[in-house]
């Protein structure tokens, strides 16, 4: 199996892992958190704005991989605290709903 390492600037790892892979069939995005690669900081305003910057980190690696949320087949999101649920769930309706 072929392992291409996906890479843009819009979205950046903070150890040494790749943010995503291409193996020609299948593409593998690692965990994402709501890092702004422009700052290199971890953006601020609650759950919403934090959901907001993951969707930007996983949509710019989508792009460099030539793909879309459309192609997306599963998504896991962790959370730790499940109170802020029904806030991260209204951002993500809005990325995923189709």
């Amino acid at each position: 199996m072929t392992r291409k390492a996906i890479e843009t600037p819009k979205s950046k790892a903070i150890g040494p892992y790749s943010l995503g892979i291409d193996t020609g069939n299948i593409v593998f995005l690692s965990g994402q958190i709501p890092l702004d690669a422009a700052t290199g900081k971890l953006v601020e305003g609650g759950i919403e704005a934090q959901t907001e910057q993951v969707f930007a980190n996983i949509k710019a690696l989508l792009e460099a991989a030539g793909l879309t949320l459309a192609h997306v087949a599963k998504a896991t999101v962790f959370m730790t605290d499940l109170k802020e649920f029904a806030a991260m769930n209204g951002v993500y309706t809005k990325h995923v709903a189709t």
